[in-house]
Parts: C-alpha cells; structure tokens; sequence
C-alpha cells in the first residue's frame, strides 16, 4: 500500500494521514517545523527526519522535503502579512494549497522541459500548464479557460475523463527512472567549487544520509548537486547500488528485478504489446527495436529470439531516443497523458483554481514563482552559480 496519495498535494511533506500532518506543524501562524538552517528537525524514535514522508529517504529527498518546508513558511508571512486575523489552520491550509500548485507548475514547466529539452515538448508542458497564449493573456480572456489548448488545463473544469482518477499501472511503469541516480556523489562547497567530500549512493541513503547532512550545509548541497549530471536513462547504466540494495532494517534486494517483476505480476503488457494498445506500430526486429548493436545481441539472447517477449522496461531503455529525450518517447507518450491527468482531474488546479480558494496573493504567488525565485529565496549563495541559468534542472555555473 502506498504511503502517499496519488494527488498532487505535497503529501511528501505534509503527510496523507492527520497525526503525521500534526506532527510537522508549529501550530502557530501556519508554519512548518523546521530548523534555522533548512534541516527539518530528526525524530529521536527513528532518527529520520519529521516529514510527510521518509521511506527509502536519502539526501536528496531531504534537500526537497527541506527547500519547501521553508516555503511554505515564506508563504505563511506572506498570508500573515496581508491577512493578521486569519487562524493557524487557515494559514496553514492556504499556504498548503500554494505551495502544492508550485510544485505542480514546477514540475510541469520546468523539470519536464529539462529532462527533455526538445522545443516541441517545451511547447506541450506550457500549454498544459497556460495554455498556448501563457499566463498573463489567460488572465485577461477568462474564458478562454475551456479550451485547454488556449486556455491551459490550469483554471479549466475539472475532468475525470470517463474513470476515477488515479496513476494508471502503466503510468507507474514508464516511470521508472532509476538510472537517474548516479552511483558516486562529489560535494562541493558553494564559494570556491572545492570538493568537500566523495561519497557513494550508500553513503547518502538513510541513515548514513543524515550523518552528511550534518556535516555539509544546503547551500553546498544544492550546489554541488546543481553542477552535476544525472545517468542516463538507459540500458546498462541501472545504478550498482540498486542492484544491491541494503536498507536500514536489514533488507536486501535488486530494484532493477523488482522493476520488471512487478510489471509482470501486475500484467502490464510486454514492450511490442504495449505498443500496440498505445496506437503505436510495433517494433517488426531486434536490428528496429535498438540501433545499439551490442544491445540488440543481447536481449535477442535474453529472449530467445522472440521480440514478442521483451519486457516493457528493457524495450523502454533500449529504443532509440528522438533529438532532445532524455527517455523513450513510448514512455513520453503515457507520461504526457498522465501529467495532463493529474491536473485535469483535481478540482483544486481545475474549477477551484480561483483567487477565492487561493486568495488573490496565492494564485499571483505561483504565477511569480519558479524552481529558481525558490532557490535564491531560500540559499541566496546558491545565486552566483545560477547566473544566466534559465532552468534550475538544467546544469548551473561552477563558481570559480
């Protein structure tokens, strides 16, 4: 069972459940818990940190948990400021509400654009966001709100599309990104670029992670994380570390056989199946299917000369990539699809959209704000190595 709602609601820092919601707040003025230099405070039962979710945490996780904790906290003094009377749980059901939908435009129109940096992708992430004619014309034509492609998703009437919202199976399954995370980690100090400490996944998982975190500050975390590269979303590059994975209770197992076991359990279709149910032709060869020809050797064994066997996940790694994917635009199809979902089915970014339930300040505040105005709030000595940098996901300045 997850532990977090498919919603897109800050569940991950506020918690799916009203004692783990309880536990991360001050109860008073709205706010957050969280300590003066970013860190949110540790648990002393667990030793993790309180948070709305800590499950296979690692420092990057704690570094976003942290980032937007603070903002939240920023939006409450700015609710504070412009309304004195409100409650505690006013302000911190508003300032909730706002920083959920900063994340979700976040997520929409700047990481996906980063991880595929394609015009026409670009283009497709801001329409679902603003439609074709961007924020500030939306905001004149009101009415161009029911049509998504003029008017954006953001701010339409809200639309189940025939089924109760969820992400689908296969949503989950062309997800999987692993091959993001690099195996060895080089942190660096914000001012002057030198290398703090070389670090491996293990080194920076659980519990182990919290012992860095207590050694090297935000700012050079985020930093050092800023001037690195992800791994590749490919065949042959699933992290080691994954691939034996042991965590804090003691578990060990390999993601990457849980990747494709669950696929098959669950009877997501193999990759030329899938293919076929998306519309899509489906691949007639190995010599189609990879253009890698030590690749194509090797599944063709693994499958025994079947090409209707090939897993969805090996098939999704091993296909060609268009100019500027950063993964397989079979997976693109199901993740545009699902990303339009997400939006178009919750109420709060469809017909409660509206300065009533946000207040005037909150819809201006997510219009305002982006991945970068969060960073440079928040670690302004992060700032010099973002100068001239567009995209927060894409690569910053090393500082010299």
């Amino acid at each position: 069972m997850n532990e977090n709602s498919h919603w897109w609601d800050g569940s991950q820092i506020y918690g799916c459940d009203a004692d783990t919601t309880a536990s991360v707040r001050t109860l008073q003025h709205g706010k957050l818990l969280i300590n003066p230099d970013g860190r949110l405070p540790i648990d002393p039962k667990t030793g993790l940190e309180i948070t709305g979710f800590t499950e296979n945490t690692w420092i990057g996780l704690s570094m976003l948990h942290g980032l937007f904790a603070l903002e939240h906290n920023a939006i409450c003094d700015a609710l504070r400021a412009k309304f004195p009377d409100a409650s505690d749980d006013w302000l911190f059901a508003k300032a909730r509400l706002i920083n959920a939908a900063l994340i979700a435009k976040i997520h929409t129109i700047e990481w996906t654009p980063a991880i595929i940096p394609h015009p026409v992708v670009k283009i497709a992430m801001n329409t679902n966001w603003s439609g074709l004619l961007g924020q500030d014309l939306q905001a004149v034509f009101e009415f161009l709100d029911d049509s998504e492609i003029l008017g954006g998703i953001v701010g339409s009437e809200t639309d189940h599309h025939t089924a109760p919202y969820s992400l689908t199976e296969e949503f989950v399954s062309v997800y999987r990104m692993h091959p993001l995370m690099p195996d060895d980690y080089t942190l660096r100090s914000a001012t002057d670029n030198k290398v703090i400490g070389n670090f491996e996944l293990p080194d920076v998982s659980g519990l182990a992670g919290q012992k860095v975190l207590d050694k090297v500050n935000f700012t050079d975390l985020f930093y050092s994380f800023g001037v690195s590269h992800p791994g590749a979303i490919r065949l042959h590059n699933y992290p080691r570390h994954l691939q034996n994975l042991l965590r804090d209770n003691g578990e060990r197992f390999d993601v990457a056989t849980i990747d494709i076991l669950r696929d098959r359990e669950r009877g997501v279709p193999r990759y030329n199946r899938f293919r076929r149910l998306i519309h899509k032709d489906p691949v007639k060869s190995f010599e189609e299917l990879t253009d890698n020809a030590v690749w194509r050797e090797e599944i063709r064994k693994v499958y025994k000369n079947d090409i209707e066997q090939v897993d969805l996940m090996v098939g999704l790694l091993a296909e060609p990539l268009p100019d500027g994917f950063g993964f397989s635009e079979t997976a693109f199809r199901i993740f545009v699809l699902m990303a339009s979902r997400r939006l178009k089915s919750d109420r709060f970014f469809t017909n409660d959209y509206t300065p009533e339930m946000y207040t005037p300040l909150g819809i201006e505040w997510v219009k305002q704000n982006s991945m970068l105005t969060v960073l440079k709030r928040h670690f302004p000595g992060v700032a010099l190595a973002l100068n001239g940098v567009e995209n927060a996901f894409q690569p910053w300045r090393a500082v010299e």
